[in-house]
Formats: structure tokens, sequence, C-alpha cells
């Protein structure tokens, strides 16, 4: 049971927030592809799909990170006490472990058609280098972004075997909403990132981190009003940009603190609610 506690710590299973960021833009470019006037069947077991590989793939990449990370970890207030940087859990295991999560995400992969399963192969190296980044740019949260939103070209691939204009411009868009949050989530370490060196977007924009937010944020939403012009969405996918508008830059820009850890956890978490609010408005605006 401690070994299982471990386990469960290592690869933040009780933090759903991490998988559930990986999985939104896989459930986006799904379901922008998608025929709902076909059977729903394919849809939900895409979904599912899509769900345990992004499960199996953050665990992986948390375990990866701790690995890579070990020595900054331990450093830091907030990750001193991680499994690995504590000695917890050896390099070793932390090995095997990583690479049975591996290896059922690729059990999960074959069941896509091959084109979408060569450009999910592709994206290997990118979840598994970017922990690298923040020694050697400033910007490894635009890395992550590139990473966490690949499933979106995915989920687009999954349906039509091809990539189009359409994906393409949801992705980018997407990126720079990860861009933004993952800066919010940064301002939690910054003090101690200074201190030995690690770089971030966090500590390059501290003396403007609005301005780069909402730039970030603004970006995210022009590719969503994009996305329903060239899809022909709704008038219902408008509406509920509305709440996208509101939840984006009068919650979070509005209530951000920078100086306060727990505030910009609380504002990093609200991401998560925003990735069902974009998910439900492709699915009204398809109807």
């Amino acid at each position: 049971m401690n070994q299982l506690s471990l386990f469960i710590e290592l690869t933040r299973l009780k933090k759903p927030i991490g998988y559930m960021l990986l999985f939104w833009p896989c459930a986006w470019g799904l379901s922008i592809g998608y025929d709902f006037s076909n059977n729903l069947d394919i849809y939900f077991f895409y979904l599912l799909l899509f769900f345990l590989g992004s499960v199996f793939m953050r665990s992986a990449g948390c375990i990866v990170n701790d690995i890579l990370d070990k020595n900054f970890d331990n450093r830091v207030s907030r990750t001193k006490n991680r499994p690995i940087a504590s000695g917890k859990i050896s390099v070793q295991i932390g090995i095997l472990y990583a690479i049975i999560l591996c290896i059922l995400a690729f059990l999960v992969l074959i069941n896509f058609n091959y084109f979408t399963i060569i450009l999910a192969l592709g994206s290997m190296p990118l979840a598994f280098t970017y922990p690298l980044m923040k020694r050697l740019t400033y910007w490894p949260q635009l890395f992550l972004g590139i990473t966490f939103n690949y499933g979106l070209i995915l989920g687009w691939t999954s349906i039509f075997d091809n990539i189009s204009f359409v994906p393409i411009i949801f992705y980018i868009g997407a990126i720079f909403w990860t861009l933004a949050y993952d800066t919010i989530y940064g301002f939690q370490d910054i003090k101690d990132d200074e201190i030995i060196g690690l770089k971030s977007t966090s500590i390059k924009f501290k003396k403007k981190p609005y301005l780069f937010l909402t730039l970030c944020f603004l970006t995210f939403f022009i590719s969503l009003i994009i996305i329903g012009i060239l899809m022909n969405l709704n008038n219902f996918f408008y509406i509920f940009l509305f709440l996208i508008f509101f939840h984006l830059f009068l919650y979070q820009i509005k209530n951000l603190n920078i100086k306060d850890a727990k505030n910009c956890l609380q504002i990093f978490k609200s991401n998560n609610l925003l990735g069902f609010i974009v998910l439900t408005s492709i699915l009204v605006g398809k109807l």
C-alpha cells in the first residue's frame, strides 16, 4: 500500500488538473472533426481512448520530469518532498514505471488510424524533452503548449486521416492558452526558480505579466472565433464565447495576484472548467 501511495503521488493521479488539461485539446480536435449525424458510439469510444491516453502519458511525463529535475526539485519548497527528489522512489523504479505507462499508452494509440499513430509517435521527443527547456530558455511554457495541445491535431486526424487549416489554427490558439495558464502556474515558484537559475515566462514577463497574459488569452479567443467561422458553427457557439471571454478576462486576468501562490494555483486550476466550456461550445455549435 505504501508503494501504491508513492506511485499515485509520483504520477499526480490525485491531481486531475494535469491530465485534464492534456485531454481537453484532444476532445476539442475530435469534436470539431466528428460528424454527429453518424453513430455516437465511435465518438464516445474515441473520447474514452483520448482520456486514457492523456492519463497514461501525463503520468509518464510526470515521472520523466521528476527524474530530470530531481536535483532542482529538492531545492524548491513546493517540490522538495516529491518521491524521487526525496529519495522515496529510486530513479530505476521511476524509469520502470514510465516504461509501463508508455506501453499502456501505446496500446491505446493502436486503436486509431495509421496516420494518427505516426503523428502521435512523432510527438514523443517533445513530451520527454520539455523538462530540459527551463534550463535553456525563458520559453519552456511555449514548449509545453506545443506538447500539451498536440492532441488537438490527433483528435482531428483520428476522424479525417489528414490535416487541414482548421485544426492548425485551433492548435496555434490553444498553444497560447497553455502559454498563459502555465505562466500563471509558474508564478508560484518564481523566487526559488530565480535563486537556482531556472528560466520561465513567469520570470521573463514578471514586470508586465498582465499584458503578456492578456495577449496570450486574446490570441486563443480570436482562434476560437476563426474556428467558429470556418466550421460554420451556429449562434449557440457564439453565446458560449461570451462565457469564455468572461472566464479568460473578467475572472482570470482580473482576479490574478501573481504575488499570492494560492491565488495563482486557484486561477490555474480554473482552466479545467474553461476546457469543458470550450468543448461544450463546440458541441452546441454543431447541433
